[in-house]
């Protein structure tokens, strides 16, 4: 749908207009983009705070594009120039997470959609650009590429709230950037930028502000180019070698090699090598 007012996040301006569908009352925006899902957190006046109905609203986003065969790959991004999530929406907090048995009730609405971002099996991207805070942290942790403005910042405020950060959320900052950084992100609620984020691990580049949306749909459409199987074949097997080696399926790692073997995108890829063209890959 054509951008209301200033609804439409700065990183999509120089994209073109497609139809999108709005969830938790238009504060998640979704849209497909020649083979490239994007979810919009559009909560700008709050810094796309996430109240849980955007959580609840980010699930339905995410099932609709898992579920149409025409995306390959989907971009998490914030609407505006200020933030990517900055965080919970406190002003909920008095509502939702006053005490331990509210908190649980929000940490249990909200667990299915960390799972499904978490397990998603089409490649994830964060382009991330201002604040990513808290919940932030956790939205951007959970996919599988992590691209920032060079005036983006970093931080889980936790212990300046009284908050204690749920275990998942820690296990991914641990995996990412080290149990010494992360207990000094976590014991001091400190900010970092983006120079940081990228020397300890947490995003994988660090860009020009003006030129973030740009090299994060380069990259967005270089992966929908490539084939679907043998990129959930790394996906799968990327997940396994993280887990606990007691925890690991091997059988599934080996199943999604046989079908990436047997499948007719490895055939056009063979022919398209020899005949020197692109392959036109149709993840079967």
């Amino acid at each position: 749908m054509p951008p209301a007012s200033n609804r439409k996040p700065r990183p999509m301006l120089d994209a073109p207009k497609k139809a999108e569908n709005s969830h938790a009352g238009g504060k998640i925006l979704q849209r497909v983009d020649d083979g490239i899902g994007i979810v919009t957190f559009n909560n700008p006046e709050k810094r796309n705070a996430m109240s849980l109905e955007m959580w609840e609203g980010l699930g339905h986003a995410l099932v609709e594009l898992r579920d149409d065969p025409d995306v390959r790959v989907v971009i998490l991004v914030g609407a505006g120039d200020k933030a990517f999530v900055s965080g919970a929406d406190i002003s909920q907090f008095e509502r939702t997470r006053h005490n331990a048995a509210a908190s649980e009730d929000y940490s249990r609405r909200s667990e299915a959609q960390r799972a499904l971002l978490a397990s998603f099996p089409k490649p994830t991207i964060a382009c991330i650009r201002g604040f990513c805070l808290g919940g932030g942290m956790q939205v951007a942790m959970l996919t599988d590429i992590r691209f920032a403005s060079d005036n983006s910042q970093f931080g889980i405020p936790a212990a300046r709230l009284g908050i204690a950060y749920g275990y998942d959320g820690l296990k991914h900052l641990v995996s990412l950037v080290g149990p010494s950084w992360a207990r000094l992100i976590m014991y001091t609620g400190m900010r970092i930028g983006a120079a940081e984020a990228l020397r300890i691990g947490l995003v994988e580049r660090v860009l020009p502000d003006t030129e973030l949306w740009s090299a994060t749909m380069e990259i967005a459409r270089t992966i929908s180019g490539n084939a679907p199987l043998a990129i959930k074949a790394a996906k799968i097997t990327i997940s396994e070698v993280l887990k606990d080696e007691s925890r690991r399926d091997l059988e599934a790692v080996k199943q999604i090699g046989t079908v990436c073997m047997d499948s007719e995108d490895f055939r056009e890829g063979r022919i398209a090598f020899m005949e020197k063209r692109k392959p036109r890959f149709k993840g079967k």
